[in-house]
C-alpha cells in the first residue's frame, strides 16, 4: 500500500470497525512494513544519573502528504480510524525498541474507540515500563470515558504521563484529577530557564506541586547546558531535548560519559 492510498484504506475499514466486524490490528502494520510509517525515538535523561531513563516514540511518515503527524491523525479521525492508526504506531514502537521503557503518545480521539483496551495491545506485552502520554494542551471533553479507559489500562501496569504542562489550556487540576506518574513541562517553561529568575521560581513551584501530587517531572525542550542545570536545580527529575539527542530511528545511546563531556555533572 502506498502512502497516497492510506486515507482511502482507512475509509474502507470504517464500516468494518463501526459494525463490530473490525479487521485484525495485524492488518494495520502491513502499511508500516512497506515503509509508509516509521517511529523515531528520543531519549529522556535522568538528570541525577546522566543516563537514559526512557525513550519517547515519535511517529514519522515517508509520504510528503504526512510530514506533519497532526495531518496524518486529522485524516485518520475523518475516516473514523484514529484508534487503528494509534494501534499501528504502538505496534511498531514496541517492536523496534524492546530493550527500554517507552513513552507512547495517545491522541485524545483514541479514547472514543476501543483499540486501546484490547487485551492483545502491544503495550501489554512490552517487557519494560510503558507510559501513555496525553497532552495537557488539548482539553479532554469526555473526562469520564477517558478516566475509565485509563483506569483499565493502568490496572494492567501501564503508567500515565501528561505532556505540555504550561501550554495551551494549562490547568493544574487536570494533574490532580488524572494522578499521572510523570508530568512533562512544556518547552515554554524551560527555554532560557537559566537566564530568567522568575521563571526558575515558577518551575520550582510547579515541580514541587507535581511531586506532592505523586508525579515525577520531565523538563522538555532542553538545548543549552545552563538550562539543563537550571532544570535540575528546580527539581526536575528528567530532561529531554536536542542537547542530549535528536530523534532517530535507532534509539540514540547516551551515557554518563556523554553527560560529563557536556559539562552537566
Amino acid at each position: 500500500m502506498v502512502a497516497s492510498n492510506f486515507v482511502e484504506w482507512l475509509g474502507t475499514q470504517e464500516d468494518t470497525f463501526h459494525h463490530g466486524r473490525r479487521s485484525s490490528p495485524a492488518d494495520v502494520p502491513g502499511v508500516l512494513k512497506q515503509g509508509e510509517l516509521r517511529v523515531a525515538y528520543q531519549p529522556l535523561i535522568d538528570l541525577s544519573a546522566g543516563e537514559v531513563f526512557s525513550y519517547e516514540a515519535l511517529v514519522r511518515s515517508t509520504s510528503p502528504q504526512y510530514q506533519s503527524p497532526p495531518a496524518m491523525f486529522a485524516d485518520a479521525i475523518q475516516a473514523g480510524m484514529c484508534g487503528a492508526l494509534g494501534r499501528a504506531i504502538r505496534e511498531l514502537a514496541v517492536e523496534s525498541c524492546g530493550a527500554s521503557s517507552l513513552f507512547l503518545n495517545i491522541h485524545p480521539h483514541e479514547f472514543d474507540e476501543g483499540w486501546l483496551v484490547q487485551p492483545d495491545d502491544p503495550i501489554f506485552r512490552h517487557e519494560h515500563a510503558v507510559y501513555l502520554e496525553i497532552t495537557e494542551s488539548v482539553p479532554l471533553t469526555h473526562f469520564d470515558l477517558v478516566s475509565n479507559v485509563l483506569r483499565e489500562v493502568r490496572g494492567k501496569g501501564v503508567m500515565l504521563a501528561v505532556d505540555d504542562l504550561g501550554a495551551g489550556y494549562s490547568n493544574l487540576k487536570y494533574i490532580a484529577d488524572l494522578s499521572p506518574e510523570i508530568v512533562k513541562l512544556d518547552r515554554g517553561l524551560t527555554r532560557n530557564l537559566a537566564r530568567d529568575k522568575r521563571l526558575q521560581r515558577l518551575v520550582s513551584a510547579i515541580t514541587r506541586l507535581c511531586v506532592e501530587l505523586g508525579a515525577r517531572v520531565v523538563a522538555e525542550g532542553l538545548e543549552m547546558a545552563d538550562d539543563v542545570r537550571a532544570a535540575r536545580d528546580a527539581g526536575a527529575h528528567y530532561g529531554q531535548g536536542y542537547i542530549f539527542a535528536r530523534p532517530d530511528f535507532t534509539p540514540p545511546t547516551y551515557t554518563r560519559r556523554d553527560y560529563q563531556a557536556a559539562g552537566l555533572v
